[in-house]
């Protein structure tokens, strides 16, 4: 009798958002819900949560947590840039492809100007060369420059690229802000720490992400820079993301960032993309579309290959990058196991 194939078997690999929280995320959440709290954030989980981050980052640091990557861009985007500024920005970017027009909402109209950049980053020559219309009432005016890390391709933004292009942009007085959906999984891969990836090479304003990484909904905007921190207290409230228990989020948030959670997590992640990477490399029919550098792989498919694997119970991810490549994406709880039967599945193709 044919093997049917589950729904939760149908997404594995399709995103690192498949996963569900792991064990230290779940027991907060559990614990957090003993007994009463003060509302809206002024519990005792989110006043730690200030000090556990700032501890990470090596300097005070203020901290809103939210419930998605989208708000958290949005949001933080919004507290940076007038209604009348110009985002810049990879076009690949999750802000300019991924969130319905969400930071042109919440920033009141703010302009995106994609950049093309190469393999999914952009260079501080290429941004620089696209700045302009400052002082002209005719034009929006230059106010952030947004990065993803890790960057749409799956590929690492060095400590060098992003501190050129954050003295590129802090020479034209704009703001840096770094979309970091896959934080510890760049983090990681490249052996820095927090404060080097981040306000150490020019960073002001962070989206941290942790709901891709073992956590259910949680994510935090994190302002290395108190005075940009603006009217983003009522920007959140105002916008329905100021949560009245937002202790459930910072108990989360907590408990990934307490005894290396976040960074256990992301080590393993990478180290089964790592491994799926290289068993990929060694069919002849499949290549690697990117270099994999933490836990997304992108590689170009055979259709015939694509054919099999969905007929397998795969839900292939064709969708990335314009529909050149496919992504295969492991996460925190991705097994050994699991990437062996996919490559097995593969050879028989």
């Amino acid at each position: 009798m044919a093997k049917i194939k589950t729904k939760r078997e149908r997404v594995k690999f399709a995103s690192d958002n498949v996963a569900g929280a792991c064990p230290e995320v779940l027991d907060a959440i559990i614990k957090a819900n003993e007994g009463d709290s003060t509302p809206y954030g002024n519990d005792e989980w989110s006043t730690n949560l200030q000090n556990k981050f700032s501890e990470i980052f090596e300097k005070d640091v203020i901290v809103y947590p939210t419930a998605s990557g989208t708000a958290a861009n949005a949001l933080a985007l919004s507290a940076m840039t007038p209604v009348f500024g110009s985002i810049y920005c990879h076009k690949h970017s999750h802000i300019n492809t991924d969130e319905c027009g969400a930071p042109e909402f919440y920033t009141g109209g703010a302009k995106l100007v994609p950049l093309n950049g190469i393999n999914g980053k952009f260079t501080p020559e290429e941004l620089s060369e696209n700045i302009g219309g400052a002082g002209i009432v005719h034009h929006t005016q230059p106010s952030v420059v947004s990065i993803t890390q890790l960057c749409e391709t799956g590929e690492v933004y060095q400590l060098d690229e992003i501190t050129a292009i954050s003295e590129t942009a802090h020479k034209h007085n704009l703001k840096m802000h770094m979309d970091g959906a896959r934080f510890a999984n760049a983090l990681v891969s490249l052996g820095a720490t927090p404060a080097e990836m981040t306000w150490k090479s020019g960073i002001d304003v962070l989206s941290f992400g942790a709901t891709k990484n073992g956590c259910i909904a949680a994510e935090a905007i994190i302002f290395f820079k108190p005075e940009l921190v603006g009217n983003l207290p009522f920007l959140m409230k105002r916008s329905g993301h100021l949560l009245s228990k937002m202790r459930f989020v910072s108990a989360q948030l907590e408990a990934y960032i307490s005894n290396d959670i976040w960074l256990r997590n992301a080590k393993h992640a990478n180290k089964m993309g790592k491994k799926l990477s290289e068993g990929l490399k060694s069919n002849s029919n499949i290549e690697l579309a990117y270099p994999t550098e933490a836990n997304e792989v992108f590689a170009k498919f055979p259709k015939p290959i694509i054919k099999h694997l969905n007929s397998e119970g795969y839900k292939m991810n064709q969708e990335e990058l314009d529909g050149k490549a496919v992504r295969l994406v492991a996460a925190w709880n991705t097994k050994e196991s699991d990437v062996d039967q996919l490559l097995e599945t593969l050879s028989k193709s």
